[in-house]
This record gives structure tokens, C-alpha cells and sequence, in this order.
């Protein structure tokens, strides 16, 4: 293969998978008419580069890209495809072409449909990623976006309670198993030396010998084993039911759940072949088919029925891995695939179902072959390949499955037992799918259903049809369908050299065909014994029916999350917060000294500053304003308010003195945000009146007097501290090293704001996101918090905070705060686009456009400034982050790692050469959250004062109408 056909490869494979992220992107700004054909026509793109990238792994050949990410930690962003995800990439994009055509005809005229479809291409890119990672972490990081966006989807119908109780529980369990996975990657890196996967995958016998191979394998399979609902794990799949039936068929079929057994596939070469690995992945698995395939059997929701069927058949891929050997594995990958066609196809027919009668109850189903002839076939046809019926795909990789199980010897009791536990597991498989089959389409046509039933129109039953016939196809010519693909999938995990396994519809009477011919018997038997008594019956099999894994869970989340908290308060802390501040600091204080405690010197080692009379009296006024703050808070809030406001500005002069003027100017402009935030949350204080009177009690004047001595040793020992670091030389001093390289290496003479735009600059991308969740956090916890009627009734006059008064304290007209707007604004420009080289920079043009806001909101009031204003502050957080994030992800375009920045000279005509650095767009980025962020909780706190202005007009309103 020469260059340029192997770079032409890497840029589908780039394209490969930033493409459902970037129909996802733009799916969330679509209209509802456009949604769906966006989403396709994203799915067919997905398709297309996928088949442009068939030759090159069809002959055994990996295309990989990387690029660094921290090449001074080994780590790198790489993408690796060969012909496991390759296959496993067309399953994903296929079906997901499918249900994004089967999900614009189901969900037709629902609300959100655009967010809905953005959503999937979101999973859709997810499920992706983690077939194309190249490195073990960067496939972590997938595998946990899957489990947030399939949160998002299951809840995504949030207002029934079963949506929103299925989505925390998938969440929970799958990010737990997430961070486990994530444990048992760092700690395969560091066996082998590299977390890039074709080291990994080449280091098998190197990490088996290993003496933390146990802990690894434990890690790595709680992770697989959570995702792919293996039990004890498996109750979260069920509730996931509550999600729109277009996600359940994609969840069930191609995603998520199937991200386990990829993982188990792909990772056998590495820790598999051991007696661990067989008897844990095995043994899980076989027991996972047997639970599954009983418990369906006595669901009495269609839906149910084939949750668990799926727990089940997830069961039989996972022996296959424990198992290994190239037959195993073939069927492993040829059973994946299978399963994901009918699985597919049996979930849409589900929605067919529920749509055309208004319920799933098995029970009041019945003779719907009359009413809806062509989805009966189809969901028959469906459900005879997920019983391994012969013609039909399901049968062929059930065969291979029997086969593995009888052949397999490593003279072990679970290596006995296998084709015995496969056969009573087949048998109940085509017991569940005879009750499916006779429960719907047959017998009596059922009557009083919500909805007369009939057949849906041609667009809801295409895609079910299209998947029904490669059922067919593949089951009657599996040779020229997929056996190229499924050898060239199983030769890409164990590698070259592997002979061609011949998959043909007949392989002559052998054992498996015997077992195949005994489980069909054994399975219309138990579906006669049983078919008139589990209707009668509840859910669940009688030995299973206390045993319920939802139940256990829910008992474990309420001892956890609820009584075991509450015991521990009890016990040990009190729910008011100056006791668990005061326990927290003292604690605090404690392990500091603990960690100093005969290492530490107040002696200097380098001349200190002369003393400076001015200086001293700067901090004599900044004493008093903290003393003054601490007096005040007892009688007048608003006075001690602005005496620590007075305490901080000392601190600005402190810096400016000191010769550190960018944190002069960022102290400021934090201390009139926060001045005049906590101003506005003065009203939700309790009042002072029944404090006062406590405070003349002996207890009062002891908890004082306590507080007063915390604070004392905290403020000095944090004043030793910093007097020993700042009389001490830094050897070697990183801030020179900055002093030198800041001009040369970032292209600005602010060293400051090079350090944090450019040299640590992912310090501040993780900052600024950090930022923008406790916006949101404190937006949705203010939504939800109602003022308390003694604060609407009676409000502490001390207290108020209207603008006003505010204005009037400083004596500053509302007509001036008013006029400051623009003036705040050009202040704002100017210290975003002089931070590169002067102080300033976007973190400070962005607190200095909010203080623009906050002076409109405290000069007037809340409907006065958002009937002039447009204020969008979410939008400005989600741009500043994509601004941030597109900013470093440009330089991978020219081969350097995220956020590498780049500055020359531009020559701009009639002015001259002007500095130019890309790190100025990434400051763009911080500029727009920062500001978006602190207008969010203005906003927030702004509207509950207004709230509370309303229910004090009502409650003044009251006694007056009464009167009248």
C-alpha cells in the first residue's frame, strides 16, 4: 500500500469518526422537519467512508491516525481500525440507518425530536468511538459517554417516573463499572509501558505472568460485565425499557450493551487463555444465558420478554469469549451480528405492536395475525432466527455456539457441564419465542384493547422488512453474505495465519444438530406445560421471584445513599453548617500541622523586603475592615458586607504593590461580582432579631469565642506558611523558566496570561468547564428553591437588597449604574485585547462584562432589564466551551497536540505589524463562559428575589381583601 493510499485512509478514518459527532452537532439546531433526514443522511455518510475503507482491512491491514495529546505521558489520540470494528462499525451505523428511519415515522409528531435525533448521532458517535480507539484510555473516556448519552435517552420521555428511575439506574451501574474498567486500564498501561492498544494486545503473555493480572482481570471484567448486563448485574437492562422503543431496538441490538462483548473479543488475546478467564467469563456467561432465557419466559410485557431474551443471548456471546478458540470466537462475532439483526427487528415490531393496540401486556394480546397479517410474519420470522430456527441467521451461530460447547475439553467440571447448561438454555429460548409468537399473533382476536388494531403505515414497517429479509439471506447463503467479513473479524483479534472457517448453512448430523434437534423438542414442551399458567401468574419465575435484582438494588441505594447517611448524622455531625464548617477547618488545620510538624523554619534564607511604613498602613486598614466585617456581622449584614469588601481591596492594593498586577486586577473585578452577588442573597439569611437575642447566652459566647480562636490560628498559620515560601528561594524557580520562554515560546509579554491560555493551557480548559457545571448547578438549585414565608412576610429591613439601597448607600444614582453599560463594555474589550501582552485577558474581560449586567440588574429591577436585554447566558457558556475546545482541537489539523498555540506578526495596512497568537481565540472561549457563567447565577438569584417580591404583594394583597 503506497503513501498516498495510506494517507487518503487516514482521512476517512478522521472523518470516520468525527462524523455523527458533527451530525450531532448539527442535528441540535435543525428543525423538526429536518432532524430526521439530517441523521440518515449522517448514518449513509458514516456507511459510505466505511466501505471506502473495506479493502484496506480486508486483506488483515490496520488503518491507524494519531495524534499527541501529552507526549510527555506516553499519551496520544488514536484511532485504529481493522476488520473486529470495522464489521463491528457497519453493524452500529446499518442499524442505526434502520432505527433513525423506523424513529421518524414512530415518533411522529412528538415534542424534541430534534434533540432526540441529535442525541442518537451522539450514542451513534460514542458507540463508535470505542470501536475506534487506539488507546485504552481514550477508549475509557467512550465507554463512560456511552453511559451518560444512553442516560439521556432512556430518560429522554423524563416526565413518567419509570424513565427517570430506569436512566439513574443504568447510569449508576454502568459508570461504576466504568470506573473499575478504568482502574484495570491505568494498571494495564503500566504492566506493559504504553496504553496504546496494539501494545496492549501484542503484551498477552507479559500481563498473565504478571502478579496483578488477578486485579486487572477482577476490573476489567466488572466493566465488561456491568455494560453488557452479565449477571449479578443484568436488572438495569429491564428498566431501560422505559425509554422511546427507537432507542430500545439501538440500545439492545448494535450499542451499548454490546460494547461489553466487543471489549471481552477484543481483549481475550490479552487475558485470556487462563483457568481464571474461562471459569469468570464462562461461568458468568453461561449462567447469564440460563437466568435470561427462565425469566423471560414469565414476562408478561413484550418488551420485558425481550429485555431479558437479550440478557440472555448477551450471555451466550460472553461464553464464546471465555471459551477462545477460533471457532468460539467466529461464533462469538457471527452471533453479535445476528442477534443485532433480529434483536433489531423484534424491538421495532415491539413499538408496531404497542402503537397499532395501546398495549404490550402478553396477556391481553392475542390473534393480531388476523388483524395485522404482514407484522405478524415479519415479528415471526424475527422471533423463529432468535429461537435458532433453520434458514434463518439465528440458527447458524446457535449451531456454532453447541458446537464450541460439545468440543471444548479442558477437563474441568464447568467444561462438563457446558453442553448440558447450552442445551436446557436453548430450549427455554424457543420456549419464550413460542410464547411470544402464540401470546401475540394467534388464538382469539383479543378485544378491549385501547386501539383497534391494524396494519402501520409502509414507512414504520420498511426497516423492520429490510432487517427480516437479511434474516433470511444471511441464514440461506451465509457464505456470500458475511463469511469473508466474520474471517477477516476474527483474524484482526487472533491474528494472522488463521484458516478460513467455512460458515455453511449445512454441516451434516453432527452433535450440535443433535442438540439443536433436542433443545427444539425440549423447548415446544415447555412452552405446552406453561403456556396457560404464567398468564396467570406474576413476573418472574417462583425461585427467582425474591431473588429480583432491581430490588436488591434499590434496597442497597436507599442503605446507602439515605439510612446509612442519615445514622452517620445522627452520630457523629448535626445538619446545621457552622458545626460541620467549624469541623471541617479544625480538621484541616490539623493535618497541616501534622504534615510541618518538625520540618518547618521560620528562619529566612533570603533578605526579606525592608519594612514600608505605606504598606503597613494598607494592612492596618485591611485589619480593621476584617475586624470591623467580624463586629459588624452581629448587629448590620450590609455594613459588614462592604467592610470585607474594603478587606479585599486591600488585598487588590496587596498585589498591585507586589508587582503582580493581573492579580490585582482579577482580585478586584471577583470582589465586586461577589460583593454584589452575596448583596442579593442577603434576603434568604435568617433574621437577626432572634439571633441577636441568642447571643447574650453563655453558649453563644463560648461557640464566639471558639470560632474567634479557629480563626486566629488558621489565619496564622496560613501567614507563617506563606512567610516561609516567600523568604525561601525556589530551586529550580519554574517562574523564570516562564520569565524566559513566556515572549518566545507563547508570543506574549504577559506572562500570566500565557501560562494560563497557552503553557497550562488544558489546566484552564478543565477550569473553565469546572465553571461552567457549578453555573448550572447553582441555576437548577435555585430553580428549585421556594423562599420561606417568614422571609416574604416579614423581611429583615437590615437585610434588604434591593439596587437601591445599594445605590444610596454609596450614594451612586441608579441613573449612573445605568449609564456604566457601554462604558463596562469597552472596559471589558480592553482588557480582553490587551491580556496576551498587558493585564487583563479573557477571564477578566468576562467578570468585567458581567459586572455590565449586574449594575443594570441592581439599578432597576429584573422585568425592566430583560425587556431592553436579550440575555442568553447558557448559550454563552456552550459557545465559549466550543470556542475553547475548537481552539485546540485546530492544531491537530497541523499535526501538534491539543491546544498547541501558535503567534506571529500580522501586517495589518495603515497600522502596522500587530501581535497575533491563536491562544487569543482560546481566551475568546474563556471570555464567553466566564461571563455566561457568573449572569447565570445573577440571573438565577435576580428571579427569586423577584419570586419572593410577588409572594409578599400576595400576602400583603390577603389581609387587605379580607378587610374589604
Amino acid at each position: 500500500m503506497d503513501q498516498t493510499t495510506t494517507l487518503a485512509h487516514q482521512n476517512l478514518l478522521a472523518l470516520l469518526a468525527l462524523t455523527p459527532f458533527a451530525t450531532a452537532l448539527l442535528l441540535a439546531t435543525m428543525s423538526r422537519r429536518a432532524a430526521a433526514p439530517l441523521a440518515a443522511l449522517g448514518m449513509i455518510a458514516a456507511l459510505a467512508l466505511l466501505a471506502g475503507l473495506a479493502g484496506a482491512v480486508g486483506g488483515g491491514d490496520v488503518v491507524a491516525v494519531q495524534r499527541a495529546w501529552v507526549p510527555s505521558a506516553g499519551l496520544s489520540l488514536s484511532l485504529r481500525l481493522d476488520g473486529f470494528s470495522w464489521l463491528f462499525a457497519v453493524l452500529v451505523m446499518a442499524i442505526g440507518l434502520m432505527v433513525v428511519v423506523y424513529a421518524h415515522a414512530y415518533m411522529a409528531g412528538k415534542d424534541g425530536l430534534p434533540r432526540f435525533f441529535a442525541l442518537l448521532m451522539l450514542f451513534t458517535g460514542a458507540m463508535q468511538g470505542i470501536l475506534l480507539s487506539g488507546n485504552i484510555l481514550m477508549l475509557v473516556v467512550f465507554w463512560e459517554l456511552t453511559s451518560i448519552v444512553s442516560f439521556l435517552l432512556i430518560g429522554f420521555w423524563h416526565h413518567g417516573p419509570a424513565a427517570r428511575d430506569g436512566a439513574r439506574t443504568a447510569l449508576f451501574v454502568t459508570a461504576l463499572g466504568g470506573v473499575c474498567l478504568l482502574l484495570a486500564m491505568l494498571l494495564l498501561g503500566q504492566i506493559v509501558g504504553s496504553y496504546d492498544l496494539d501494545a496492549v494486545l501484542a503484551a498477552g503473555p507479559q500481563v498473565t505472568a504478571h502478579p496483578l493480572y488477578g486485579t486487572v482481570l477482577t476490573l476489567f471484567l466488572i466493566g465488561a460485565f456491568t455494560k453488557s448486563a452479565q449477571v449479578p448485574f443484568q436488572f438495569w437492562l429491564p428498566g431501560a425499557m422505559a425509554a422511546p422503543t427507537p432507542v430500545s431496538a439501538f440500545l439492545h441490538s448494535a450499542t451499548m450493551v454490546k460494547a461489553g462483548v466487543f471489549l471481552l473479543i477484543r481483549f481475550s488475546p490479552v487475558l485470556g487463555g487462563t483457568e481464571a478467564w474461562f471459569f469468570a467469563v464462562t461461568g458468568t456467561g453461561m449462567l447469564t444465558l440460563l437466568v435470561g432465557s427462565v425469566i423471560a419466559l414469565f414476562r408478561h410485557d413484550l418488551k420485558g420478554l425481550l429485555a431479558y431474551s437479550t440478557i440472555s443471548h448477551l450471555g451466550l456471546i460472553t461464553a464464546l469469549a471465555g471459551i477462545g478458540t477460533q471457532g468460539a470466537i467466529l461464533a462469538a462475532i457471527f452471533h453479535i451480528c445476528n442477534h443485532a439483526v433480529f434483536k433489531a427487528s423484534l424491538f421495532m415490531a415491539a413499538g408496531i405492536i404497542d402503537q397499532q393496540t395501546g398495549t404490550r401486556d402478553l396477556r391481553r394480546l392475542g390473534g393480531l395475525a388476523r388483524a395485522m397479517p404482514v407484522t405478524a410474519t415479519l415479528a415471526m420470522v424475527a422471533a423463529g432466527a432468535m429461537a435458532g430456527v433453520p434458514l434463518l441467521n439465528g440458527f447458524l451461530s446457535k449451531e456454532m455456539f453447541l458446537a464450541e460447547a460439545v468440543e471444548w475439553h479442558n477437563g474441568s467440571w464447568l467444561d462438563d457441564a457446558l453442553p448440558y447448561l447450552a442445551v436446557v438454555a436453548s430450549a427455554f429460548s424457543v420456549a419464550y419465542a413460542l410464547r411470544f409468537i402464540m401470546s401475540v399473533f394467534f388464538g382469539p382476536l383479543a378485544t378491549g384493547l385501547p386501539r383497534t388494531p391494524s396494519e402501520p403505515s409502509g414507512a414504520l414497517r420498511r426497516p423492520v422488512e429490510a432487517l427480516v429479509a437479511l434474516c433470511l439471506l444471511v441464514g440461506i447463503f451465509p457464505a456470500w453474505i458475511i463469511g469473508p467479513q466474520i474471517n477477516a473479524a476474527a483474524m484482526a483479534v487472533l491474528g494472522p495465519g488463521l484458516p478460513v472457517y467455512d460458515i455453511a448453512l449445512w454441516h451434516g448430523v453432527n452433535a450440535a444438530l443433535m442438540l439443536s434437534l433436542v433443545a427444539f423438542g425440549c423447548g415446544w414442551l415447555i412452552w405446552a406445560l406453561t403456556a396457560r399458567r404464567i398468564p396467570l401468574g406474576p413476573e418472574g419465575p417462583p425461585l427467582l421471584r425474591h431473588l429480583r435484582g432491581q430490588k436488591i438494588y434499590e434496597r442497597i441505594m436507599l442503605e446507602a445513599t439515605w439510612v446509612a447517611p442519615r445514622r452517620a448524622l445522627r452520630a457523629l455531625a448535626t445538619e446545621k453548617l457552622q458545626p460541620q464548617l467549624r469541623l471541617m477547618v479544625a480538621g484541616a488545620m490539623v493535618v497541616a500541622v501534622a504534615a510541618v510538624w518538625g520540618r518547618f523554619s521560620l528562619e529566612a534564607s533570603v533578605r526579606s523586603t525592608p519594612f514600608n511604613p505605606g504598606f503597613a498602613l494598607i494592612w492596618l486598614i485591611g485589619g480593621a475592615c476584617a475586624i470591623g466585617a467580624a463586629w459588624q456581622a452581629k448587629y448590620h449584614r450590609l455594613a459588614a458586607l462592604v467592610m470585607l469588601g474594603g478587606a479585599g481591596l486591600v488585598t487588590c492594593l496587596t498585589f498591585a504593590w507586589l508587582s503582580a498586577p493581573d492579580l490585582a486586577v482579577t482580585q478586584l473585578l471577583v470582589e465586586v461580582v461577589t460583593t454584589a452577588l452575596l448583596l442579593l442573597g442577603l434576603r434568604w439569611l435568617p433574621q437577626r432579631r432572634a439571633e441577636l437575642a441568642e447571643d447574650n447566652l453563655p453558649s453563644a459566647r463560648r461557640r464566639r469565642l471558639r470560632d474567634l480562636m479557629i480563626a486566629v490560628a488558621g489565619g496564622t498559620g496560613i501567614a507563617l506558611v506563606a512567610y516561609a515560601v516567600m523568604t525561601r528561594p525556589l530551586v529550580p524557580n519554574v517562574g523564570d523558566w516562564f520569565l524566559a520562554n513566556a515572549y518566545h515560546e507563547g508570543g506574549g509579554t504577559n506572562v500570566v496570561n500565557v501560562i494560563l491560555v497557552d503553557f497550562r493551557a488544558f489546566d484552564t480548559f478543565g477550569e473553565i468547564a469546572v465553571l461552567a457545571i457549578v453555573g448550572l448547578t447553582v441555576f437548577a438549585l435555585l430553580r428549585r428553591f421556594r423562599p420561606a414565608p417568614e422571609s416574604v412576610d416579614q423581611p429583615d429591613q437590615q437585610s434588604a437588597t434591593s439596587g437601591q439601597m445599594l445605590a444610596d448607600y454609596l450614594m451612586v444614582p441608579s441613573v449612573i449604574m445605568l449609564w456604566m453599560f457601554p462604558v463596562m463594555m469597552m472596559i471589558a474589550a480592553y482588557f480582553f485585547f490587551r491580556g496576551h501582552d498587558l493585564p487583563g485577558g479573557g477571564f477578566a474581560a468576562g467578570v468585567t462584562m458581567a459586572i455590565a449586567f449586574l449594575l443594570q440588574y441592581l439599578a432597576t429591577n429584573v422585568r425592566w432589564v430583560e425587556a431592553r436585554l436579550t440575555v442568553l447566558p447558557i448559550r454563552w457558556m456552550g459557545i465559549g466551551l466550543l470556542i475553547a475546545c475548537g481552539t485546540g482541537m485546530g492544531a491537530w489539523i497541523f499535526g501538534y497536540p491539543f491546544l498547541t498555540s501558535h503567534a506571529r506578526y500580522l501586517d495589518i495596512p495603515l497600522i502596522g505589524q500587530v501581535p497575533a497568537a491563536t491562544a487569543l481565540l482560546f481566551d475568546l472561549g474563556v471570555f464567553a463562559l466566564v461571563m455566561g457563567a457568573t449572569v447565570l447565577m445573577l440571573i438565577a438569584i435576580a428571579h427569586q428575589s423577584l419570586r419572593a417580591a410577588r409572594l409578599r404583594d400576595q400576602s400583603c394583597e390577603s389581609p387587605a381583601k379580607e378587610a374589604r
